[in-house]
């Protein structure tokens, strides 16, 4: 019956989770101005892309496409780490505040670079800082979604 509970309250943890660490990173790219200017110039440069591709006849099934690798960066970013955090934060019955939101913020923003697996050959340094910056807004909406996790599923005290 105590393992029924605890996982009761670790997928009622991740279900508040995920949307408070998408809501915190929105939170923080519609509020950052340099991150208004990422998306700023992101967004620019795919209607560049997509214009041309528009006018030479873009096939139906592009958007899909398109719309599927978004979802699975986000599936990656938002899901994954506090899955993985709570995972073994369950396993190992850790209950530290400093766990949840630490290690959640850490493997969220450390996601960008593990998937790229090396630096960008010819980064110059304001690039890097760029780089640096986001991984700072994937720390704090990492950090807020562990924070979330440990408030409603990890605050709970171990009954043994």
């Amino acid at each position: 019956m105590r393992v029924l509970g605890r996982l009761v309250l670790m997928a009622l943890g991740l279900l508040l989770a995920i949307p408070a660490g998408a809501g915190a990173l929105t939170l923080l790219l519609v509020l950052d101005p340099a991150a208004q200017g990422w998306l700023a110039d992101g967004a620019l440069a795919g209607l560049d892309a997509l214009l041309p591709d528009l006018a030479a006849g873009l096939s139906p099934e592009t958007l899909p496409i398109v719309l599927a690798g978004l979802a699975q960066a986000l599936f990656v970013l938002l899901v994954v780490p506090p899955c993985l955090v709570a995972l073994v934060g369950e396993t190992l019955r850790l209950r530290s505040l400093v766990w949840y939101g630490g290690a959640c913020g850490l493997l969220t923003a450390s996601l960008p670079w593990l998937v790229r697996g090396a630096p960008r050959p010819g980064g110059a340094a304001g690039q890097l800082a760029a780089e640096g910056h986001l991984s700072a807004i994937l720390f704090l909406a990492g950090a807020a979604a562990g924070l979330v996790y440990w408030l409603v599923a990890a605050r709970a005290t171990d009954p043994r």
